[in-house]
């Protein structure tokens, strides 16, 4: 599975590629730090998931989430996020997100 992680913490990036990688099911293709640049590398590597935080500078994970999944319907994106209000989850699933991780879980 070939994953984009993008979240605007460089540290969370790296623990979250290292999680992945050491499971041997997944191959972290690109990170992103903003939103922008989250639908710019999703164009660019064409992953099958991305991994989004909500809170981004420059645009906001949701918006990203939209953007991606209208344009690569292919891509599933699951929002990872401190963000636990019934609000950011049903605004995720309405902007195409597949999951909605806490990131205490």
């Amino acid at each position: 599975m070939r994953v984009l992680i993008a979240d605007d913490h460089i540290l969370f990036r790296q623990g979250i590629r290292s999680l992945l990688e050491s499971s041997g099911r997944a191959k972290v293709v690109a990170e992103a730090g903003t939103g922008r640049e989250a639908v710019a590398r999703a164009h660019q590597y064409g992953p099958d998931v991305v991994i989004m935080d909500i809170g981004m500078p420059d645009m906001n994970g949701l918006e990203a989430c939209r953007l991606i999944t209208q344009e690569m319907p292919d891509v599933r994106v699951v929002i990872l996020t401190v963000h636990a209000s019934d609000e950011y989850f049903f605004e995720a699933l309405n902007s195409g997100a597949s999951g909605y991780v806490l990131k205490e879980a």
